[in-house]
């Protein structure tokens, strides 16, 4: 979690054949962001985290976990963290067994407290811009002190600096510097470009 909150960007990837895995990481590591959350919203996702975690040079996880079943592929393929969308008791208990950093989804005062009794408290908060926004992250904090966020869906370049002006958003994830349509037709070039576009937004370095 530490290294995610260093880098600030964590690109939400769909990867419809594994085959595109390699390109991909090497898109995100040109564009500065060696960093990617890999959905379980495919077939293809073990293998292309398998792919991505062999190269040693991109922190993968694995997201859209709903299950335990999910995490223990998740893990066996390399994933060096786990995302759920929502907050799930097993899901958070198997990644503590299989020692691995876990980031739950919680977007209500409930679903928080009942992370941090499981012993989270960085959490998902998604979909963040149906679910009140960077308004709704800083009312939310407020209570609780020790938590940090990290805000997805409905994040892009026009509202990311609402996000990272926040000091308990941890990272901000998205899926706009890596478009579905660009990975699957291989225009790695372009990927890499709206990367390094994204991490100059996020750093305040844009031209």
């Amino acid at each position: 979690m530490e290294r995610l909150g260093a880098h600030r960007l964590v690109p939400v990837v769909v990867l419809d054949d594994a085959a595109d895995a390699d390109g991909l990481a090497r898109a995100l590591v040109a564009g500065g962001l060696p960093v990617a959350e890999v959905t379980f919203r495919t077939p293809a996702a073990e293998e292309s985290i398998k792919i991505i975690a062999a190269r040693g040079d991109v922190i993968v996880g694995a997201g859209t976990v709903l299950t335990v079943d999910q995490v223990d592929r998740a893990v066996a393929a390399g994933a060096s963290y786990v995302v759920s969308p929502g907050l799930s008791r097993a899901v958070i208990e198997r990644c503590g067994e299989h020692g691995v950093a876990v980031l739950p989804g919680a977007v209500t005062a409930t679903e928080v407290q009942a992370a941090l009794e499981l012993g989270v408290s960085t959490l998902k908060f998604f979909p963040a811009g149906t679910s009140g926004g960077a308004k709704a992250i800083a009312a939310l904090a407020a209570p609780f002190g020790g938590v940090s966020f990290v805000p997805t869906g409905g994040i892009g370049r026009a509202n990311l600096h609402e996000y990272l002006a926040l000091p308990c958003v941890h990272a901000v994830g998205g899926s706009w510097m890596v478009p579905r349509d660009l990975v699957s037709t291989g225009r790695f070039e372009k990927v890499a470009a709206l990367v390094a576009e994204a991490v100059a937004l996020a750093t305040g370095k844009e031209a």
